[in-house]
């Protein structure tokens, strides 16, 4: 039992990536990883990038905008009322190179790339150049940022290449998130810089080896193109390099992609822009549950409202156990509005993300999160809250009062279910449960959390005396 429980403490150990050992991490990977080599043998690769086999059943289910997204106006910043994505072309970088390739995620394409590959995947990769079968487009969404409905927002970073069919048969999206602007970048580039892209990349994998339901990085490919940030907020912009990640997952829809049909809310007055449009709702309906519930699609298929129910049934419980797995890792999303809110149960876009440097249950990763609303301890809550928006938002199609019952019904014993199960095994408990197990975590945790403050405040107190002393010039 000891060496269980010590192993569960290394375990927390080992999650803590933030701050200064983050920033350490990221700074030593650029000159380390020019290429990353994972091994992965789930998926027989393909020979070639080219020959890649896209089937983009999206954009032959949901609406998309006329044209090319070659015009003038086609990254034109505006609202897009009646569609689900506009056609956009990604913005080329100047001499694109490979920073990182992961091997297993690529495979899930049917990819191995050798070096001798990396120069025409940088190509790809940064958009410089487009994949026979690809159709860039830009999704369109609303969301509850901080609580508070936003109305329109969509990729404003990122484009959506294709789905490709795997030698598995398995179907996967492709997106590129830095390529440049769209109708949804607002006031934004649309560009994204190395230290940002590569937390992605790095964070993407890694959450995937500890088993955590999540996107996937494929490659980050940087450039000599640059734009101007304030990497401090002090004032002082500086250049940074663009740099694109080719991020996998099955869809990047969302709990806000059925936003878009919002009507005004009573609190910011914003409404989405598809408002009335109930049969884009069904059709968005239709192809989410067609495509990435089929068992669901093919046991309800003559009754809609049993279908549409055990469907939020569903994501409600794959929400809770992703929710789980966050907890049982010490990862902080950071920005848990429902835009970044996956409709299939995976994390997506990692952005001021972190993981406990120490357990502190009242973290907070998000420099911007004034009041603390996405703090560690608050993400199982809000992941809940969000469902309810979701169900909000899937009115008339689904009847509020039975998506309610669901969440209620589900998401608490789904989450407590799950997060015991894990825990248990992070402590070596798992040849006997019982139901003092879950007393047992509480206090451990609560032992954790206050041996870590008193390490704080005797180190802040030994900084403070070697400052007064000035032993630190000795």
């Amino acid at each position: 039992m000891a060496r269980s429980l010590v192993h569960g403490c290394v375990c927390w150990a080992r999650t803590g990536l933030s701050g200064p050992r983050m920033d350490a991490l990221i700074s030593g990977a650029v000159g380390m990883m020019k290429r990353t080599v994972l091994t992965s043998s789930a998926v027989t690769p393909a020979s070639s990038l080219r020959a890649l086999r896209f089937d983009n059943r999206a954009l032959r289910c949901l609406p998309v905008e006329p044209g090319d997204g070659q015009d003038e106006d086609a990254a034109r910043s505006r609202p897009v009322p009646g569609f689900c994505f506009s056609p956009v072309h990604p913005a080329p970088v100047h001499s694109p190179r490979v920073v990182a390739l992961s091997q297993p995620a690529l495979a899930l394409l049917g990819l191995h790339l050798g070096e001798d590959e990396e120069e025409e995947a940088a190509l790809y990769f940064s958009g410089n150049r487009l994949l026979p079968g690809s159709q860039p487009v830009a999704h369109c969404y609303c969301g509850h940022q901080f609580g508070s409905f936003a109305g329109q927002l969509g990729d404003g970073a990122a484009m959506y290449l294709g789905e490709v069919i795997n030698p598995a048969g398995e179907r996967w999206e492709m997106q590129l998130k830095g390529a440049g602007l769209t109708p949804y970048s607002r006031q934004a580039d649309g560009r994204k810089v190395l230290r940002s892209s590569i937390r992605e990349f790095l964070c993407s994998e890694a959450m995937f080896h500890l088993g955590v339901p999540t996107t996937r990085a494929a490659s980050c490919v940087t450039s000599d193109s640059t734009v101007i940030r304030d990497i401090f907020y002090d004032g002082h912009p500086k250049k940074e390099k663009c740099t694109i990640v080719l991020r996998v997952a099955p869809t990047f829809l969302r709990f806000g992609s059925f936003e878009i049909f919002k009507p005004t809310d009573e609190f910011t007055g914003r409404h989405g822009p598809s408002v009335n449009r109930n049969d884009i709702r069904i059709q968005m309906l239709d192809y989410v549950i067609s495509t990435f519930y089929p068992d669901i699609q093919e046991k309800y298929a003559e009754s809609k409202t049993e279908r549409n129910a055990a469907f939020f049934r569903e994501i409600t419980r794959r929400t809770a156990r992703m929710a789980a797995e966050w907890q049982c890792v010490g990862f902080c999303h950071g920005v848990l509005n429902t835009d970044n809110m996956s409709i299939v149960g995976v994390t997506i876009d990692y952005g001021p993300f972190g993981f406990l440097d120490r357990y502190d249950p009242e973290h907070i990763c998000n420099g911007s999160d004034n009041m603390g609303r996405y703090a560690y301890d608050k993400q199982p809550e809000i992941c809940k809250w969000n469902l309810g928006k979701l169900a909000e938002a899937l009115v008339p199609e689904l009847p509020l009062d039975l998506s309610q019952k669901l969440i209620e019904e589900e998401y608490d014993v789904e989450f407590q279910k799950h997060y015991l199960q894990k825990m248990r095994k992070k402590l070596g408990l798992i040849h006997l449960e019982l139901e003092e197990d879950a007393k047992l975590i509480s206090d451990f945790l609560d032992t954790m959390n206050l041996t870590g403050e008193i390490y704080q405040l005797l180190h802040s107190l030994t900084f403070s005396l070697f400052s007064s002393f000035n032993l630190f010039k000795l």
